[in-house]
């Protein structure tokens, strides 16, 4: 599997781990406040690392492409 396939997986399962737990919130705002804010949190954050392996692959493959030109 490539790296742009497991980052783009990566960034598909944390939107959608966030949208699941805006609808949870959603439904019913005072049910685990606190526990539903971490878990956007830790979203945000596998959403951002992905989206940093996304930009090195691509870094890396242009540098790549520079060399065997």
């Amino acid at each position: 599997m490539s790296v742009f396939a497991v980052a783009a997986s990566g960034i598909a399962d944390a939107t959608a781990r966030f949208a699941a737990s805006t609808e949870r919130t959603a439904r019913d705002p005072l049910a685990d406040l606190a526990g539903e804010g971490v878990e956007r949190i830790e979203a945000e954050v596998a959403l951002k690392a992905n989206v940093a392996v996304l930009k090195t692959a691509d870094q890396m493959y242009g540098t790549l492409l520079d060399i065997i030109a």
